[in-house]
């Protein structure tokens, strides 16, 4: 039988890093990163940032996102999405800067979203996708170019959306590496920078940053640890001795230390959030029965944790969150239509409380995807495509705009790998995320270390952040 290594080992039992949820991530060797903040003009004093990737998975239809009004676009988006096309009158108009002529609102369930766009407080990104490189039609179609592997893969694109390395089996996040570049930001916090109300993900395993994960009411710990039943008193005073105990075995050693640092934090998170707000009047419209929908619930609990980020020692915070579902193969136009109603109501809920707390221009969220739909149906929903269109919401959004180039909305046109209406990107990820990281502190010489590949593009910032 192979022998485990140390480094294989250590990989598999940090990644939750501070959290009881799971031991599964990775410590490699490039150390580099935060030894490079040294040469980095940090910003001064207690200024305070943070960002949340919003992930849709399953990939989300951004064709019926945003939809073309104009009357010749959108007598074309009629003709080639069928039975996906939704009526004109119920669209959301967006307000534009005058332009080529090209009018465009959001979906009939995006209501609130779009009223955040024409406040300035929120922007559309247009076909962003994963590249090795820039490829045009033709270059694609040749063959001879780089395209990412596995392109319209469900697991592989998740992957290499959260890695923004799509051409290495790196399986080290941006989020991650940009932790890793700015940890010494957050001093001796004993939390790590990236947090997690959705579980494992790629974007925030870093080489030395771990991922913790919480839950929407709090951190994860041990079942009743602060009971005062005998039994129980017992067998966690048993595993406080595991924690306390040196090991001469190394990997025995390590677990120890990531169990302990996962009780220490627990015993951290729960003090701290007995004193922050629940917050529930600023998501009154995201509850359904009572209940508030899990989106919203995971934004609330953000929201708590960014309150609570002077108890915590923290300037950056880097957080994930996730709504599945948007796999519509069928049944598209009714199940995105809920999942986009949820959406809306949870990003606007959150935006309006970070706004009424005075923190919206230290807050971005920004939507990714696995990818986007075919432009045309299958006849009951849509297939994988390429190419999708994102919002970013926050008061530091330079909102009101779409930014890149809205594609040829036009099976088997310029911008389609074939006849189905998959659009090749004219945005990387990386020049999406690099955007982000820019507003975010990272300078722009120090880029390629969160973004490896942002050299081979020729936008390392879009404009869309003040």
């Amino acid at each position: 039988m192979n022998k485990i290594s140390r480094r294989r080992f250590l990989g598999q039992a940090t990644c939750a890093g501070f959290s009881l949820s799971g031991l599964i991530s990775t410590m490699g060797t490039l150390r580099l990163l935060s030894a490079s903040l040294s040469a980095q003009g940090l910003p001064p004093g207690d200024d305070f940032k943070a960002i949340i990737c919003l992930f849709l998975y399953g990939g989300n239809d951004g064709n019926n996102v945003i939809i073309p009004t104009d009357t010749v676009g959108y007598q074309a988006y009629v003709r080639d999405r069928g039975i996906l096309a939704l009526p004109r009158t119920g669209l959301n108009t967006l307000t534009l800067p005058s332009g080529d002529g090209r009018q465009f609102g959001l979906h009939p369930s995006m209501a609130r979203l779009a009223g955040l766009f024409n406040a300035g407080q929120a922007a559309m990104v247009c076909n962003v996708g994963t590249l090795v490189a820039p490829i045009t039609k033709a270059e694609y179609l040749a063959g001879g170019a780089a395209v990412p592997p596995y392109l319209f893969s469900h697991s592989d694109q998740q992957v290499q959306w959260q890695t923004s390395v799509p051409d290495s089996p790196r399986k080290v996040g941006w989020g991650g590496r940009l932790a890793d570049l700015l940890q010494s930001l957050n001093g001796s916090s004993q939390v790590s920078m990236n947090i997690s109300l959705a579980g494992s993900n790629y974007f925030q395993i870093g080489e030395q940053v771990f991922q913790y994960h919480v839950s929407n009411e709090g951190s994860i710990g041990l079942t009743q640890y602060d009971a005062t039943w005998s039994p129980l008193q017992e067998q966690y005073a048993a595993a406080r001795n595991v924690i306390g105990h040196s090991y001469g075995h190394v990997f025995e050693q390590e677990y120890a230390n990531v169990f302990g640092r996962a009780v220490a934090n627990d015993t951290l998170l729960k003090g701290v959030l007995a004193n922050v707000p629940d917050y529930a009047n600023y998501f009154t419209a995201s509850t359904v029965n009572g209940e508030l929908t899990d989106i919203a619930a995971q934004l609330r609990m953000i929201l708590r944790l960014i309150s609570a980020r002077s108890s915590l020692g923290m300037r950056r915070q880097i957080y994930f969150a996730a709504l599945g579902g948007f796999d519509t193969h069928d049944d598209q136009i009714d199940g995105q239509g809920a999942l986009l109603g949820v959406l809306d109501n949870a990003v606007a809920d959150f935006q309006g409380a970070t706004t009424a707390l005075g923190i919206a221009n230290d807050v971005t969220v920004f939507s990714a995807s696995d990818f986007n739909r075919t432009y045309n149906s299958n006849g009951k929903g849509s297939d994988h495509a390429w190419g999708n269109h994102h919002f970013v919401v926050g008061g530091a959004v330079r909102g009101g705009r779409l930014y890149g180039s809205m594609p040829v909305l036009e099976t088997g046109g310029p911008n389609d790998t074939g006849d189905r209406g998959a659009w090749i990107p004219g945005i990387s990820t990386d020049e999406y995320s690099a955007t982000l990281a820019t507003w975010f502190g990272v300078q722009p010489a120090q880029l390629s270390l969160v973004l490896p590949n942002i050299g081979r593009f020729g936008q390392p910032n879009l404009g869309f952040m003040l």
